[in-house]
């Protein structure tokens, strides 16, 4: 076995960060054998059970040394609706890299000798793609719909729930609140992480398979679960996320320059404020942006804004400051990585005490203070403490709150019926994702959970499921 992983090609730090072109540029053929021939093809693969929504890992890596890479992406396919989405954003340093017998027991994250599963699986995604022989199938092209479920959110998790549920031959209908589909997917992550075309052609083969998408439906405001079963929708399945911004709470913190990491994000990729005025939606960026937070959608606020200093000709000045230390950042090792290669610094150790503004309102500085680590806390990493007397000051022209998301409780709010937790998180029968309303399901971030892609998709696979059992029994042509 080859002992070093295969290394995989990326556009230079310099020149990406002054565009949102995709950073990496994924295994030629040779690179993906090379590192596919480095798999112990272990008896028990351990790798499985890191995957939240089962691929069969040490199968579509074999297929892949064999160059059977139609085989290799239908294994995928088998278990995952989207390998190239999820080669391309899965953290699987924590998950199925992780679980890799190449990871030293008790390691944080996975090794650097871990297969590179997730890039074997953009692979062979990619290769599925671009080969254009894989046709989404269905069984209801040889008879009638006879059950039809509304998925409310168009995200990962309601993309996946519609996938599953139409290769069982149910008609599904999305029903998305935003003009463009995708969700967090295309408002959260940026075109550098996942191209606007990969995205566009998972959802593409959807539609194939007969799912239709409503957009610019709010369900909460334009219409509520009772009418959709009035509308002769038999289930739902509620994937719409978790919308509603954290804040920290702190003096000044509404001043004008201060954003949410979903608003500045939602304006840079949904609304394309990277190309404006071409496009209509502006930011605003100054020269000392401060984000604060440490995953993934931290990473992203922070090499986006780099972008944008450097598109507008300003000193790239872009600084992520997080309470904790590197260690116990919850983003994927590589986004940190790539930040740092592109230029974005880390305050580490550190929190905002208040935001002090101008005469005219905006930001111009924060207060902070240095903290230490304690004993760890309810999520098992080491608790940070303040250091008395530790207080300073930083210049700050943009500060972003990246410290996590809220459920958005626009829908749960007008159905008293379906209950809640006290964090306004749905919540759900854990074994088949029903809710507290019969024939109601969810998963993805409204039921709460670690605000990944692929966990969202392993809930929702388990929702549909449990739907297509529920209906079963009624799927008979007419």
């Amino acid at each position: 076995m080859k002992k070093e992983p295969v290394k995989i090609k990326e556009r230079q730090a310099k020149v990406r960060a002054k565009d949102f072109d995709e950073v990496v540029l994924g295994y030629s053929e040779k690179e993906a054998l090379d590192e596919a021939a480095r798999c112990l093809q272990c008896k028990n693969p351990l790798c499985i059970s890191g995957c939240p929504v089962g691929i069969d890992i040490k199968t579509f890596i074999y297929k892949i040394t064999q160059k059977d890479y139609i085989g290799a992406y239908k294994t995928i396919q088998e278990k995952n609706n989207f390998p190239s989405i999820c080669g391309r954003v899965c953290p699987a340093e924590y998950q199925c890299r992780k679980a890799c017998v190449l990871t030293r027991e008790g390691e944080p994250y996975a090794s650097q000798l871990a297969i590179s599963i997730h890039f074997l699986e953009r692979f062979a995604g990619d290769f599925g793609m671009k080969s254009n022989t894989i046709k989404p199938s269905h069984v209801s092209g040889s008879m009638p719909y006879v059950k039809k479920v509304a998925v409310v959110g168009s995200g990962p998790a309601g993309l996946s729930c519609a996938g599953e549920l139409a290769r069982s031959g149910i008609k599904v209908v999305v029903f998305e609140g935003l003009h463009k589909l995708g969700g967090v997917l295309r408002y959260g992550i940026p075109p550098f992480r996942l191209p606007r075309d990969i995205l566009d052609y998972e959802i593409d083969s959807l539609k194939k398979m007969g799912v239709e998408f409503v957009t610019n439906l709010i369900v909460g405001k334009n219409k509520d679960i009772d009418e959709l079963f009035k509308e002769g929708f038999n289930a739902v399945f509620l994937g719409l996320g978790a919308g509603i911004p954290s804040f920290l709470g702190i003096k000044g913190e509404n001043l004008c320059n201060i954003y949410s990491a979903n608003e500045f994000l939602t304006r840079v990729n949904l609304m394309s404020a990277y190309k404006f005025p071409e496009a209509h939606t502006p930011v605003n960026i100054g020269k000392n942006i401060i984000v604060v937070g440490g995953g993934n959608t931290a990473m992203d606020a922070a090499r986006c804004a780099l972008r944008l200093q450097k598109i507008n000709n300003i000193a790239a000045e872009a600084t992520i400051m997080y309470r904790r230390s590197e260690v116990e950042m919850p983003a994927r090792r590589l986004e940190i990585e790539h930040a740092k290669e592109e230029g974005v610094k880390f305050k580490l150790l550190a929190k905002p005490l208040e935001f002090i503004g101008d005469e005219k309102g905006f930001v111009k500085k924060m207060r902070c203070i240095q903290c230490k680590l304690g004993e760890p806390d309810a999520s098992g990493r080491r608790k940070p403490t303040e250091i008395p007397g530790s207080e300073f000051e930083m210049s700050c022209a943009i500060a972003i709150i990246a410290i996590g998301l809220n459920a958005n409780e626009l829908l749960t709010k007008v159905t008293p019926a379906l209950k809640t937790d006290k964090h306004g998180d749905v919540i759900v029968n854990p074994e088949t994702m029903e809710t507290s309303l019969k024939n109601v399901f969810a998963g993805g971030d409204i039921v709460g959970g670690e605000g990944t892609v692929i966990e969202a998709m392993g809930m929702a696979k388990k929702a549909a499921k449990a739907i297509v059992e529920r209906l079963f029994d009624s799927l008979t042509p007419h």
